[in-house]
């Protein structure tokens, strides 16, 4: 054995072995947290949007009472970060992700906790196994507030600076109107050029909720009314998400009414088991207008 040889092996055992991080997919992520469809909205649909989170009792005895934000977007699609005042805050639309997006959330929770105050949050690309949101959060309704752009992000004055001010501008031209209808819970009205929608997170299981649409379709109720129409539907994590095509006019307002009605027929069409023949044609028809996000 030549001497070369016998020194990269020895290297090579003294050096410590990377473990391999496995990456495991979950399904529907949010499952258990009392507001499963509005993170799933938050994470997909929605532009500009934020809402208080609140530490596990465990966590809270940790790292004290901190301040903690969720927002759809943080600056440069970051996972997390964190100001001087000790406050976190956790973005839900980030570029890198695992299989797991609750994992992926406590993770950037649990980084930015543990990171000096205004310091940068780094954060795993693959946590691997480990604490959950559902694991990290004390659970409950979120309290959403809506946003016409993305100043919530800074602190008072920081929009002074000319770079800061510029990246500001550049955010805020991506956002298109979005408004939170009170209809339904998870329902989202946006407009964007030429058209608008209304898009809805349903609570229920896939298999239930696409044979209500099924049900539905084949009655000729999917419209929101006149001068509607049914667009076909995401599956994101999880969950469906059926959506409309609308006018440009009316405004969001305006659409509380008949996706009420809607979900009226909706909720009647879930106590349904059954589907005759017209009803699976339609569920053949809808599966056909499906595209899923991941």
């Amino acid at each position: 054995m030549s001497k070369r040889r016998r020194n990269n092996e020895s290297a090579a055992d003294a050096a410590p072995k990377r473990q391999k991080v496995r990456d495991i997919f979950v399904h529907r992520p949010f499952e258990g947290l009392a507001d499963e469809p509005e993170w799933v909205a938050l994470r997909e649909l929605v532009p500009a949007a934020s809402a208080p989170l609140r530490l596990a009792p465990d966590l809270v005895e940790k790292y004290g009472e901190r301040t903690v934000t969720l927002a759809t977007v943080l600056p440069m699609a970051w996972p997390a970060m964190t100001r001087p005042d000790g406050s976190v805050f956790i973005g839900l639309q980030r570029h890198i992700q695992s299989g797991d997006v609750s994992r992926d959330l406590a993770a950037a929770l649990l980084s930015a906790l543990e990171t000096t105050p205004g310091s940068t949050v780094a954060v795993p690309a693959l946590p691997g196994p480990g604490p959950r949101l559902q694991d990290v959060l004390a659970d409950g309704p979120l309290e959403i507030a809506m946003h016409d752009g993305f100043e919530f992000w800074l602190e008072e004055g920081a929009a002074d600076d000319p770079t800061v001010k510029a990246s500001l501008e550049r955010a805020n031209a991506s956002v298109y109107p979005t408004v939170r209808l009170a209809a339904a819970p998870a329902a989202y009205w946006c407009r964007v050029p030429e058209k608008s929608h209304v898009r809805w997170v349903l609570p229920d299981g896939e298999d239930a909720a696409l044979n209500a649409l099924a049900r539905l379709s084949a009655a000729g109720e999917l419209k929101l009314g006149e001068d509607t129409k049914f667009a076909g539907m995401f599956r994101a994590h999880g969950l469906l998400v059926p959506v409309w095509d609308l006018p440009v006019e009316p405004a969001g307002s305006e659409w509380e009414s008949p996706l009420a009605d809607f979900a009226k027929r909706y909720a009647a069409a879930l106590t349904d088991d059954t589907l005759d023949s017209a009803a699976r044609r339609a569920k053949q028809g809808l599966l056909g207008r499906q595209l899923t996000l991941r």
